[in-house]
């Protein structure tokens, strides 16, 4: 059964804010690194991945799985650039360039992933 369409629209709305929030978190974390390790950058893309697979599942909406992932990069893009201070928050180097390249990756496979198989009415 599918729900009413306001219903639907308030689930994109906060799936859209819930994905401003991990899309923010990631792009200020995806810079830590532990050593050598670049655990931000992994803690980062496993939580985007995790979190639009979630709400995939969960909604069994790819509607909802993309707006999720629209405002992870819409924070991603908001806050990648220079701010009113010159401060950076991803600066230039292969680990912002891993952000910015894999979230889109991320939200495109989740998105574009198939349905799950129904079983076939028996008749």
């Amino acid at each position: 059964m599918r729900s009413s369409v306001p219903a639907r629209i308030g689930t994109w709305v906060v799936a859209f804010l819930v994905g401003i929030v991990y899309g923010l978190a990631g792009t200020i974390a995806h810079a830590y690194e532990l050593g050598w390790f670049p655990l931000g950058l992994v803690l980062a893309v496993v939580g985007c991945a995790a979190l639009l697979a979630a709400v995939r599942l969960l909604t069994a909406d790819r509607w909802a799985a993309l707006a999720t992932g629209l405002g992870m990069m819409a924070s991603t893009l908001v806050f990648s650039g220079k701010g009113p201070g010159g401060s950076v928050i991803v600066p230039e180097g292969p680990l912002g360039t891993i952000w910015t390249v894999a979230l889109p990756i991320l939200v495109a496979v989740v998105v574009a992933w198939p349905d799950r198989i129904r079983p076939l009415a028996e008749n």
